[in-house]
């Protein structure tokens, strides 16, 4: 999924540096529900009504005794407004829900930046060694997401209806990932790095588009020139003032085609993850669906996946398939820092494991962001981690030489990225509904 949405992160690091009750009037004494049945309204606005049942022997009485019996319509009246608790406005809804995206948004950026730098910490260690570093995660989260799935089943917070959602989806999201996974290697092999996170940029491009075409929604003129300064910003702050116009000379144009493919198929994995969680709301009624069933299933697939391509991956990276096993068993070794050649390993394997931790964490939080707002805002977040990130990799770290100084270019993408989120997030007039 590339920088999107679940544990194709790695790989991308791999290769760049409401409804309200009516009034109910009780008449003849029935009381007329007809707008608040299960289907039309929310759990928290149903009326609180007991059936309690006649005991066998307790007597009949007659019409008339009854009624004289029976409360006044103007206190029955009282009691069925009493039962029905006073619903939350639009204005604190639409607060509510802003503030929890707000939030989510602030957690992801802070996970992002933190997942970069400690990826390009983790690499201290496992510079020989990426190739296992990047399959490891791809396979160990399957792992955990499964088991963090099995364990929310067993406590009722998945469903059996979330579980049955159609597998199809979730093929398609591992097949276009492990795509994006090969084809992205493929031309990052024989790209110049400074042009990798550059052409990666179209990410955003192409979830606009298959957002537009997919999901049928629309954005206003400002959003769509918001999301193009942020890419634009983006792409002046990695090339750091490098010569562009002589970047991809003598690269042949069938790579950053291939590179721009690539986040196509991320875009277009992270788009039906968003459409997963719209046609989920409208089948689950009573609960949403939990973001561990589209991690652990998309993730199983995308390794499935990337599984039929080791071969032809590993190669990319200069590794003969015959040669796999013994790689692989060295990368193990310098990842626990254990056994009598792990030189160059110092870091291990608490460096390796935080970026591990941070990753899933990233990626958990960034899902659920799509599910509470969408992919292109999502998309929009992991950007903004960008020039953060290169801001906090420019300082002394441990295990990492003397900090940088940056560029004024990168001082000026930066300051056009912030634009274009500023742009995208003006918010519109609310139009009159007739």
């Amino acid at each position: 999924m590339g920088y999107s949405m679940t544990t194709t992160s790695s790989f991308h690091h791999f290769f760049s540096a409401p409804f309200h009750a009516r009034h109910c009037t009780i008449k003849n004494g029935a009381i007329p529900f007809p707008s608040l049945s299960s289907s039309a309204m929310p759990l928290f606005q149903r009326p609180r009504i007991s059936l309690l049942r006649r005991p066998q022997n307790a007597p009949l009485y007659h019409t008339s005794e009854r009624s004289s019996r029976s409360p006044s319509p103007a206190t029955r009246n009282v009691k069925a407004r009493a039962s029905l608790p006073e619903p939350p406005s639009s204005s604190s809804s639409t607060s509510t829900i802003t503030k929890r995206v707000v939030l989510s948004s602030a957690l992801t950026i802070a996970l992002a930046v933190a997942n970069r730098v400690f990826y390009k910490l983790a690499l201290v260690p496992m510079k020989s060694h990426p190739f296992f570093l990047a399959q490891f995660t791809t396979f160990g989260y399957v792992v955990i997401y499964f088991s963090i799935l099995v364990v929310r089943y067993r406590s009722g917070v998945v469903t059996d209806e979330m579980i049955g959602l159609p597998k199809s989806r979730f093929a398609a999201i591992g097949a276009l990932e492990a795509l994006g996974v090969a084809s992205g290697m493929a031309a990052a092999a024989m790209l110049p790095g400074p042009a990798i996170p550059i052409l990666s940029q179209t990410f955003l491009v192409w979830q606009l588009s298959f957002s537009a075409l997919l999901l049928g929604r629309t954005y206003t003129f400002n959003q769509i020139v918001g999301c193009i300064l942020v890419a634009t910003g983006v792409a002046a702050a990695v090339s750091s003032g490098s010569d562009s116009g002589q970047m991809l000379s003598g690269v042949e144009s069938i790579w950053p085609a291939l590179m721009i493919a690539s986040s196509a198929f991320q875009a277009g994995a992270s788009i039906i993850k968003e459409f997963v969680f719209v046609d989920a709301a409208a089948h689950l009624k009573e609960k949403s669906l939990d973001i561990f069933v589209v991690n652990s299933f998309g993730s199983g697939f995308q390794a499935l996946f990337v599984l039929l391509f080791l071969p032809f991956l590993s190669n990319l990276r200069g590794i003969p398939f015959a040669q796999l096993p013994s790689y692989l068993k060295d990368g193990a070794c310098c990842f626990l820092n254990i056994g009598a050649d792990t030189t160059g390993c110092n870091g291990a394997p608490l460096l390796p494991l935080l970026y591990v931790a941070t990753n899933l964490f990233f990626n958990i939080s960034l899902l659920n962001v799509v599910k509470i707002s969408s992919a292109v805002v999502a998309s929009l977040i992991v950007m903004l981690s960008v020039p953060i990130s290169i801001y906090v990799l420019s300082l002394p770290l441990p295990y990492m030489e003397g900090g940088s100084t940056l560029s004024p270019f990168f001082l000026f993408g930066s300051a056009v990225l912030v634009l274009g989120l500023m742009l995208y997030s003006i918010p519109q007039p609310a139009k009159d509904v007739l």
